[in-house]
């Protein structure tokens, strides 16, 4: 086994060119065990190893994590119950690793999930997964966030009785050239498309015809993501564990394929939860918790559509999932195995192998990266 580890680290450095740059990866955790909320670890990709550098204290549910562009200001979803859903600002030291705590305000809405800040950094947009709605906040020049100026609610509800009783937020994800803004809703298998405007102060999104394609019943609708080319789009539903496919023109999606993502066959809620395509957008990978807690993986084809390539058992509950910018590592979230996992992309194939290199951390939920220098 040592030695086959041995083998696995030594492709990877074959892989990963000497002068790849350092990265700092930012953990966003649930606090009600053991974390203390958002960690900074500096991630070595020459070496595969991660060391911690700083963590913040006393900021509750930090689950969800969206970087400025200009790598100043990190923004985190609070992901509590009631009124007490917020987001809260936090200014990044990137000479030092350290995120200071900046300002909080409300989400407008119950257990906020998914943050996006748009490229300019004066619009950040939340979803709250128990409020059923979005809200764009501002920010002042000093990365400080102001009240929502704009709330939107969704309405309907699926036929999944236990878990799509009323609308649930899920996702909110800018188009690549940011004109519009899309929103999955699990609670009401939609997929919602806004107009988005930057400049305007008062109200940046606006409705469209038509404002949301449906997702077929029980679907569960989560995370959506572009491909580098920003030709096609991948919509993974957590309910059903399937990937739908889009052909992606100037805000209009049109399917052209639909593929599992989960392949245990049970009849359940799959728990399917992330996605992402790699930088060169060769191949996509999506991870399922639910019975299969494993990552599956796909080439992309050149027509945008999905073949899978094999299934890859990570820890317990995989959440949230990152590539890193060079596209040689997969780091995976398992939340219910206290644990980060580290693999590697195979640059051929886009087969994972697994390094043996673990970063410990309680309840990891989101993983962010940002190069050093």
């Amino acid at each position: 086994m040592k030695k086959y580890l041995l083998i696995i680290l030594l492709l990877a450095t074959s892989f990963v060119n000497a002068q790849n740059p350092i990265y700092y990866l930012l953990i966003g955790t649930y606090t009600k065990n053991q974390s203390d909320g958002i960690y900074v670890y500096r991630f070595n990709p020459n070496r595969t190893e991660a060391t911690l550098v700083s963590k913040t204290s006393g900021v509750e549910n930090p689950s969800y994590l969206a970087i400025s562009r200009d790598q100043k200001y990190v923004y985190a979803v609070n992901e509590n119950g009631g009124d007490k859903g917020a987001v809260s600002a936090f200014a990044f030291d990137k000479k030092k690793g350290e995120l200071k705590f900046l300002n909080k305000q409300s989400s407008g809405g119950d257990s906020p999930c998914y943050v996006s800040v748009d490229s300019t950094g004066k619009n950040v947009v939340v979803a709250n997964y128990g409020g059923g709605n979005l809200s764009v906040l501002k920010t002042n020049e000093y990365g400080s966030l102001t009240p929502a100026v704009q709330t939107i609610a969704h309405d309907g509800y699926g036929v999944n009785v236990k878990r799509q009783e009323q609308p649930h937020v899920h996702s909110v994800v800018f188009s690549p050239d940011e004109k519009y803004l899309f929103s999955a809703d699990l609670g009401n298998d939609r997929l919602y498309r806004y107009a988005f405007n930057a400049n305007d102060a008062t109200a940046p999104l606006k409705d469209l015809d038509p404002a949301y394609y449906e997702i077929p019943d029980g679907s569960g609708p989560r995370h959506l993501t572009f491909t580098p080319n920003k030709k096609f789009a991948y919509l993974l539903s957590e309910l059903s564990g399937q990937v739908i496919v889009y052909q992606y023109d100037d805000g209009k999606l049109t399917e052209i394929q639909t593929i599992a993502s989960d392949n245990t066959g049970t009849k359940d809620d799959k728990g399917s939860a992330d996605i992402h395509v790699t930088p060169n957008g060769k191949f996509a990978y999506a991870s399922n918790r639910g019975l299969a807690n494993d990552i599956a993986v796909y080439g992309v084809g050149s027509d945008g559509k999905l073949t899978e390539k094999e299934h890859k058992k990570v820890g317990n509950h995989p959440r949230n999932f990152t590539i890193d910018p060079s596209g040689h590592f997969l780091l995976v979230a398992n939340r219910d195995s206290n644990n980060v996992q580290i693999f590697i992309i195979n640059k051929n194939f886009g087969l994972l192998e697994d390094t043996g290199v673990t970063i410990t951390v309680d309840q990891p939920v989101c993983l962010k990266m940002v190069p050093v220098n």
